[in-house]
């Protein structure tokens, strides 16, 4: 198992980012959380298997159709960064 935080840039507010990444996290079985940011970004924490984390984020750099994803980064964490249980969540801008 892995987590890994991932900031997404570009067009990503407002064109259903949210509901596209937990969607997808979900059909892939991955725990986690997606949000808005302050700063006009999406970002993720994603966590389980490594191979199924690498699916996810090349979905993410696709992004629903009225996105415009610029750049994805995704930073390992050491594990002490949790979701807010089982599942994926979309949580409230931060």
């Amino acid at each position: 198992m892995a987590t890994v935080r991932v900031i997404v840039r570009g067009k990503v507010q407002g064109v259903g980012f949210r509901d596209y990444a937990q969607m997808q996290a979900q059909a892939l079985r991955l725990d986690g959380w997606v949000r808005n940011r302050i700063d006009g970004t999406v970002e993720a924490l994603l966590s389980g298997e490594p191979a199924v984390i690498e699916r996810m984020l090349i979905a993410l750099r696709v992004g629903p159709p009225h996105s415009a994803v610029t750049n994805v980064r995704s930073m390992p964490e050491d594990g002490t960064a949790v979701g807010p249980g089982p599942g994926f969540q979309v949580l409230p801008t931060e």
